[in-house]
């Protein structure tokens, strides 16, 4: 068994009865008929063998008739999704040959069948064409992956003429075309004059499939009135599709017969017979122990009373919990229904009562709405739903319609889980791989029920590779019941009597740390949720007067230790309490030994931190556990979680006895575990850890691919926080005073006094150390005026670009949504971009052309810094400001809050000449402003102000804690994309296959040629040969793609969407056409990337393969160049040579070189780098996708040896390079440096897309500029103080990025330490805030003061660097003082 731990970097001796039991039928309680039979599990170690996917083979399909009687042989050749019809057509052939004499047909029938997925492997796909070459019938069916139907497609176009009947049922436009019954095809498919076409024309309709299936039942009339033999091949088609549906053996005997008898030359004479087909319900509710199919709830529930083997509780209305399950009509109708039975027993065996509905096509939506609702009182009749289909509610795996799905939800109101039954593996080999679920599957079947606001996406039945049929997994479906009941129980708990558990990060683990989450003030948020669950009826008993009271109260006083139990203790559990509660115990032994172990413990027990009010508990999640062991760090793969870690949720789940779990904040590190990417086993950590409980997840709107991933792996029902609200950065100190000479510059410029004001304006500028962004003159050059403009121009670009920076100013606190005046410069911004695709101009853009200029004209006068650019933008900028300010003061009423906005804006927007913009325009040069335009655009603001102050975090929490619906919403930036708000919504991201789009082409073009360019200016006109850059999930989520599609134009090729939009191929763009040569790329993909993208990254890998093996010369292809030098020195295959997209092994994240700057536990640069080696190193491979991540070191080394330049980008305002650790953790500018032969360091660039007008800056002027508006800026550290004991932690956590920064890069100037140090260390009054407000936090930022300076970034008097040693070890005192 040990390969079903290849999810983990260990093996377990001695465990098999651990594991065994996932295989091992239960006995059922005696009433019920008997478990299929599930497989014996003989697990083949060392994983897949062709590096693909699936083994299976379709020689298992393969029926061959004997001869006899010198009858003709007739072979049918199938290709399917899914393998549920391989039974029952296999046992149709089988009677068929059987008795020919009984069955009339003198023909004996060879078949054999495909699942699409088999056809990637070459040598699976060559037998498929020989196969196609003497078949008489070739039969299709949902074939919607581009990549393998054009494989079908082409080997069948061959073969079609001599083909007797081709059928493909509901498929990818190019498959249906090949469909031929006698006169009838589908051939104009695709053409306008179609009816054929108009189905998938329709998007606002239920799709495809549905589409089809209304045909089947109004076609036959309409037939009637068409030429007969026309007519006739389209009834039979019809038919043929009816039987197909139909799916029984029975039905699929009479279709062969059909068929065969009509259009087999060799049977026409014969007459052969057959019977029309069986009818089943369209849609209805089925139970494996029902006497029939029900299309009424009410004859259903009748039934279900009349039942003696299930207990009296599930009968009565008021006693059992009523869990809904929605399955697919095809696997009851070919009798593949095993998986089905095995959950609806399990629930009944539970003591739930079930109402299971099916229907033909792919809506669920009204059947959803027709039996889980009840008809008079509206009311819901179940308490939580699960779909057994895997499949969008709406549209399956064709064209999906969410906005339908969502409003049958929402009428519905009960969790919605979407279980997945596996349809492109074999049980063993979804447990043999790393990955988890095939990749497609991941796309079909949870990331599109994600955004129905599915969630829990428990794998629940396996296949048997022999027979196709699913069989249960039961330790799977026991989880899966157990959870859909607990939601169900939130549902009819009382509120008194529900318990909750919060859990709290400390994140790095330091006294000064507890509650750390992304732009949260984590405790006044807690205090806000929990007086509101008190007052709605909660039992919150003991609840402190105040927040700050209630910090005190967990970790005893703010000072408390970390690690000495003076953090709150709030359970003490031994070692056989814990082994008992804990069955997982022993496989954690391998990474950290017997418990208790040294984490969370006292040497006997093992300690859970928090406290409990009443029916709530607070706790504080334990950390990975090793982020303080420089060792531990270098591992390729991340250790399991320690002994304290799985104690905490026995605690939780076993002791307290919760009923959900409320994870505070973005985010934790339980979803991070390791384990399966997606698809979880029950040896996977995060599912191990959050066992039974519903889990709630408070997540920043602004991250939506880590909110995804605590989805997936930890079953999170993720609700969105808002991001503080934005301002500008403004100007202070010596920048302030430069912006005020450079105004008196621009009114006396033509005096005598001009010359005078520039030396002051320049001399004060390199007292702001802004000579490293700007050339200055020398002190005491005689300049001319042209040159002198020059010099104040950029100057002037320079300090506007600062002040204009969007911050978010300080912490969020849940259900308090900014008042109207603090969504203003949120409003700005979000007017500045341009959005074509709903007619509305940006606000910048209507300004510029008010006075004859185009704006991008305007952004690159700025960037260039001529002087009257950069002030007709700051005319236009604050323009913008004005008009839009003057917008939103009309909108609120004294107390600053929006009044009733809809009422307020009719009466602004039907004003004409009193329009609060234009009256505020009409008083500057830009009066002649569009008024049009300008309508629609503060239109559409007024809409987003409605957004940006709604509020619905508290709401949506309590419905999730009260068993209801929450309502899916994007995630992501919500300038970009205003409907990320209101906050509230239960997370998700995109369709993986829609990106990149081509607007996000479009963008990448502008920025990569703007890279390419800087570069050859900073490199003696060269281009560069190779780039490396960092691909990140949420990026390519808000931006729809474009760094993805920057590194597709680096390489010279362009996206391909398919007829369903969605992009699975790449063209290669000529030589000619890209004008330069292809540049060659090293990819970092982040493990969120990664397991969110996993179809982009074979897209990358293919598009570089491709463009490897191009017939091009060496200079012009430096892809090729260096993969020939690569495969030449390692001596392995070109294709090889070129693996260029890497991340971390399966199941692990990060480079940890975060952990280790964030915990001082490095020797030297080094050792980080060697870090960033040994886990970034896993290369993905196209050619062996199932595989997962392999290991190659050695060709991820040469490649990055070849880098000139690295390359990040910044897509947001919120977040900037010190704001998370994130962005230096990917960083590889050092280590290149030490890789290249020459030792020369690479260009490092950093692309900001944050506004509409684009930036490609070096690192070391994007870190000064980060300085400058956030470390430095008394607006943005003002505003972190004001927070708190939190404040203080955001400071220093900045100082410690930037300490990141140095060691990765060495990109950091001097001043910036000696400046923060003048900031926060020399100004006493601002030590002793510092000091007192949080001590520990405090003691940590001098520790980095002192640390900057021993490791050599920061070089400073001796005087100051003995100020800091003295201020260590009193405020140590100060700390150890309180403890003692």
């Amino acid at each position: 068994m040990a390969s079903s731990l290849i999810s983990s970097p260990f093996t377990i001796p001695n465990s098999k009865p651990y594991f065994l039991h996932s295989f091992l039928p239960k006995k059922p309680p005696h009433p019920y008929p008997p478990y299929p039979t599930p497989l014996k599990c003989t697990a083949v170690a060392g994983g897949p063998g062709n590096g693909l996917f699936t083994q299976t083979s379709p020689e298992l399909r393969r029926i061959i008739p004997q001869k006899s009687q010198n009858l003709p042989t007739i072979k049918i050749v199938y290709v399917v999704l899914e393998a549920q019809y391989q039974s029952s057509l296999t046992a149709a052939v089988q009677t068929l040959n059987l008795n020919q004499n009984q069955n009339q047909i003198p023909a004996n029938f060879e078949v054999v069948g495909y699942l699409v997925e088999e056809l990637r492997d070459e040598n699976t796909y060559k037998t498929f064409c020989q196969d196609i070459r003497d078949a008489n019938i070739f039969i299709g069916s949902l074939i919607f992956v581009e990549e393998l139907a054009v494989k079908v497609k082409n080997a069948v176009e061959k073969e079609r003429d001599r083909l007797d009947a081709v059928l493909v049922f509901p498929s990818m436009p190019e498959v249906m075309r090949l469909n031929k019954l006698g006169s009838f095809s589908m051939s104009q498919l695709g053409q306008s004059k179609s009816p054929f076409f108009q189905l998938f024309k329709k998007k606002n309709n239920s799709g495809f499939a549905d589409s089809m299936l209304k045909l089947v039942r109004t076609l036959p009339k309409v037939l009637k009135y068409l030429p007969s033999d026309k007519a006739q091949d389209a009834r039979l088609y019809i038919l043929s599709l009816q039987f197909w549906l139909g799916g029984s053996p029975e039905n699929l005997i009479n279709f062969v017969k059909m068929i065969a008898g009509t259009y087999v030359p060799a049977l026409k004479a014969a007459r052969i017979e057959y019977s029309e087909p069986v009818l089943f319900l369209d849609s209805g509710i089925w139970h494996p122990m029902a006497p029939n199919m029900y299309d009424d709830v009410k004859e259903y529930l009748n039934w279900y009373a009349t039942r003696r083997d299930v207990a009296d509780r599930s009968k009565s209305p008021a006693g059992a919990p009523v869990i809904g399950l929605v399955l697919q009509r095809s696997h009851i109708v070919t009798g593949d229904d095993g998986h089905y039975v095995a959950v609806i027993m399990e629930l009944e065996a539970r003591g739930a009562k079930v109402i299971p509905i099916f229907a033909g096509g792919l809506d669920f939506s009204g059947p959803v709405e027709r039996y889980f609702i009840d008809p008079i009182s509206k009311k819901p009749m179940v308490n939580s739903v699960i779909s057994l289909t895997g499949f969008a509610l709406v549209g399956g795996p064709a064209r999906q319609d969410h906005p339908r799905a969502v409003e049958a939800l929402m009428k519905l109101d009960v969790p919605y889980i979407v279980a997945l039954p596996l349809v492109f593996q074999t049980t063993e080999e979804w447990l043999n791989s790393t990955l988890g679920l095939h990749p497609i599957q991941v796309a079909l079947q949870v990331a599109l029920p994600e955004l129905d606001g599915g969630m829990e996406p428990i794998v629940f039945a396996g296949r048997d590779p022999k027979t196709g049929k699913s069989h249960a997994l039961h330790k799977r479906v026991e989880q899966l019941c157990t959870r859909a009941i607990k939601w169900a129980e939130l549902k009819r708990k009382s509120k008194t009597e529900k318990r909750l558990a919060i859990t709290v990060f400390s994140f790095p683990p330091d006294k000064g740390n507890v509650g750390t989450a992304a732009y949260l003030n984590v405790f006044s948020s807690i205090y806000s949720v929990l007086k509101d669950l008190k007052n709605d009826g909660y039992n919150v008993e003991g609840l402190p007067e105040s927040a700050d009271a209630l910090i005190e109260d967990i970790i005893h006083d703010k000072e408390a230790q970390f690690n000495s139990p003076n953090l709150n203790v709030a359970y003490k559990m031994n070692v056989r309490e814990y082994q008992n509660l804990t069955p997982y115990a022993a496989a954690l032994e391998d990474n950290w030994g017997k418990p208790p172990g040294n984490l969370n413990s006292d040497g006997e027990n093992l300690l859970v931190y928090g406290k409990r009010y009443g029916n709530v508990f607070i706790g504080v999640q334990p950390t990975f556990g090793y982020e303080g062991d420089p060792m531990r760090l270098l591992f390729s793969k991340s250790a399991s979680p320690h002994h304290g870690f799985a104690a905490f949720y026995s605690f939780v789940e076993k002791i307290f006895e919760a009923d959900a779990v409320l994870h505070f904040g973005t985010h934790g590190s339980l979803e991070f575990m390791p384990g399966k990417q997606v698809g979880m086993s029950d040896v996977c950590y995060p599912d191990s850890l959050i066992g039974n409980i519903p889990n709630v997840y408070y997540y920043a709107a602004n991250n939506p691919s880590e909110a995804t991933i605590a989805k997936r792996r930890s079953y999170a029902n993720t609700i969105s926080y808002l991001t503080p609200p934005a301002e500008n950065a403004g100007l202070y100190k010596g920048l302030k005073q430069l912006s005020e000479l450079i105004s008196s510059y621009q009114s006396l410029k033509d005096t005598g006094r001009g010359a005078q004001i520039v030396s002051s304006i320049v001399s004060t500028a390199r007292q702001c150390n802004l000579d490293k962004d700007v050339d200055l003159p020398e002190e005491g050059v005689e300049i001319s005026m042209k040159e002198r403009d020059q010099v104040v121009g950029k100057v002037y670009a320079k300090i506007m670009e600062i002040e204009s920076r969007l911050l978010p100013c300080g912490l969020h606190v849940i259900g308090e949504p900014p008042s109207a005046m603090e969504a203003v410069a949120t409003l700005v911004n979000i007017a500045a971009l341009d959005r074509p695709e709903d007619g509305i101009s940006s606000l910048p853009g209507i300004l510029a052309a008010s006075v004859g200029r185009a704006i991008e004209e305007v952004y690159r006068g700025n960037d260039a810094g001529v002087l009257r650019d950069v002030e007709l933008l700051r005319q236009i900028t604050d323009a913008s400001r004005g008009a839009i300010t003057a917008f939103v003061a009309r909108t609120t009423n004294k107390k600053g809050q929006v009044v009733d906005v809809a009422d307020k804006l009719t009466s602004i927007l039907g004003f004409g000449i009193n329009e609060p913009w234009m009256q505020h325009l009409s008083e500057t040069k830009f009066y002649r402003a569009d008024r049009e335009k300008l309508r629609v655009l503060f239109q559409f603001l007024g809409e987003c102000l409605k957004l940006v102050v709604a509020d619905n975090e508290l709401g949506s929490l309590k419905q999730a804690l009260e068993g209801k619906y929450v309502e899916p919403g994007p995630g992501g930036d919500p300038i970009r994309n205003p409907k990320v708000l209101p906050t509230g919504k239960n997370i998700h991201a995109l369709d993986p296959q829609a990106i990149p789009t081509t607007a996000a082409m479009q963008s990448a073009k502008v920025v990569v040629d703007r890279l390419l360019e800087r570069q050859k200016v900073d490199n003696g006109g060269k281009y560069p040969e190779t780039v490396a850059l960092v691909l990140w999930g949420t990026d390519n989520i808000k931006t729809y793609g474009e760094s993805l599609a920057q590194v597709l134009w680096m390489i010279g090729v362009m996206p391909v969407a398919d007829t369903l939009g969605r992009v699975n191929r790449v063209e290669v763009v000529s030589l000619e056409e890209l004008g330069r040569p292809r540049i060659d790329v090293v990819v970092n993909c982040s493990g969120v990337f990664r397991d969110l993208f996993i179809n982009q990254m074979n897209l990358l890998d293919r598009a570089v393969k491709m463009v490897a093996e191009l017939d091009e010369p060496e200079d012009q292809n430096y892809v090729k160049k260096h993969a020939l030098e690569q495969a030449k020195t390692l001596g392995v295959e070109v294709r090889e040579a070129a693996s260029r997209i890497y991340s971390n092994a399966s199941g692990s994240y990060s480079s940890n070189v975060n952990l280790a700057v964030e915990n001082s536990s490095w020797n030297d640069e080094k050792q980080l780098q060697d870090m960033y080696l040994s886990r970034k190193s896993f290369a993905f491979d196209s050619d062996a996708p199932g595989a997962g991540m392999t290991e190659k070191r050695k060709i991820f080394e040469m490649a990055l040896s070849t880098a000139d330049a690295t390359f990040q980008n910044l897509d947001s305002s919120e977040i900037s390079l010190t704001d998370v650790s994130h962005y230096f953790d990917s960083d590889p500018t050092n280590l290149v440096q030490n890789l290249r032969k020459d030792g020369k360091k690479p260009s490092a660039y950093i692309a900001d897309t944050t506004t509409a007008n684009a930036q490609v800056r070096t690192l070391s002027e994007t870190v000064r500029l980060d300085a400058r508006t956030k470390l430095l800026n008394p607006k943005w550290y003002e505003g972190m103080l004001s927070s708190g004991y939190e404040g203080v932690r955001e400071i220093e956590k900045r100082l410690t990025n930037t300490v990141g920064w140095s060691a990765t890069s060495g990109q950091v100037d001097n001043w910036v330490y000696e400046e923060a140090n003048t900031t926060f260390i020399e100004d006493e009054q601002m030590l002793n805030r510092l000091m007192s407000t949080n001590p520990n936090s405090f003691r940590k930022l001098v520790q980095t003061f002192l640390e900057a300076n021993g490791r050599g970034y920061w070089e400073t008097s001796p005087e100051n660097v003995e100020r800091l040693r003295q201020l260590y070890s009193e405020v140590e005192d100060k700390i150890e003082g309180v403890d003692r």
